[in-house]
């Protein structure tokens, strides 16, 4: 999967759109490093999200990827 996002997107909308606390967000980005899980399902192993915020961030995921691989169509289409 290609990353369509930057982390600070991604913290921006776990924190506004989820709640997240920085606290929590924390963790996960301890974690990342000694782990090699996708940041969304660290924060799942954790008990930080439930199962239905995990949903949404990969919905979230999901669309930051349809829309950049769409951008990247229109920027190689147009001269």
């Amino acid at each position: 999967m290609n990353k369509r996002y930057s982390h600070t997107e991604f913290i921006n909308f776990l924190q506004t759109e989820l709640a997240i606390s920085p606290a929590d967000i924390g963790v996960m980005l301890r974690h990342r490093e000694s782990e090699s899980a996708p940041l969304p399902m660290i924060l799942w192993q954790y008990g930080l999200v439930s199962l239905e915020q995990l949903t949404q961030i990969f919905d979230w995921i999901e669309n930051k990827n349809y829309v950049g691989l769409y951008s990247w169509v229109i920027e190689k289409e147009i001269p």
